[in-house]
């Protein structure tokens, strides 16, 4: 049974839609498709979340890419920030699980400053035993060497954790290591597939 949780953060514990975020900064749908393509959807935002480039890079990057105004850029990623507000039902699922002594980490492909932005304005951290960030370690779900990482670092079994993603090819990553998973759609959902998991008491 079931004894540790990892949650990923974002699309599970903090907002993440791409798509919202260019909704209100760009009224023509071209523009609004171009910067997807040339900011999210880029290997340098990868990059960014794997920590090995800098924010500053990727904005002078982008600018060359896209011809964008270096302060409309410098904007759209603070915005980009600003997005990142808490699901408030997964937090109150996440303490709901640590009310019950449920071991709960964290496990999040994001930079380490967008990180350290995060861990200022939210203040549900500690219900974690243990936070490992992509950009921190220089590797990234669903690459096998970060979940090894986390379970070598914590001393959890795999197949007494649980990982919790929107992702599928994270969630399959884990899968593969014998982790359970939950391949997150809603609080909800997501409480109902750990309750069938978690081991009693």
């Amino acid at each position: 049974m079931v004894k540790n949780v990892i949650f990923d953060l974002g699309g599970v514990v903090i907002e993440w839609n791409p798509d919202r975020i260019l909704d209100a900064y760009y009224s023509d749908p071209d523009s609004r498709a171009y910067m997807k393509k040339h900011m999210f959807q880029h290997p340098d935002w990868l990059e960014l979340d794997r920590g090995t480039m800098h924010e500053t890079q990727l904005l002078q990057r982008l600018g060359v890419r896209t011809g964008r105004d270096a302060g409309e850029l410098k904007a759209l990623f603070q915005a980009v920030r600003e997005s990142l507000h808490a699901k408030p039902e997964t937090v109150a699922l996440l303490e709901k699980l640590h009310a019950r002594g449920v071991p709960l980490y964290c496990l999040s492909n994001i930079s380490a400053d967008i990180f350290e932005y995060l861990r200022e304005r939210h203040s549900f951290w500690g219900v974690f035993k243990g936070i490992v960030i992509s950009g921190a370690l220089k590797m990234m779900k669903p690459e096998p060497e970060i979940f090894h990482h986390l379970l070598q670092r914590y001393g959890l079994e795999a197949r007494e954790t649980a990982f919790v993603d929107d992702n599928a090819p994270n969630v399959e990553s884990a899968r593969a290591l014998g982790i359970h998973t939950v391949w997150f759609k809603s609080a909800a959902q997501c409480e109902a597939e750990l309750e069938a998991l978690l081991a009693p008491g």
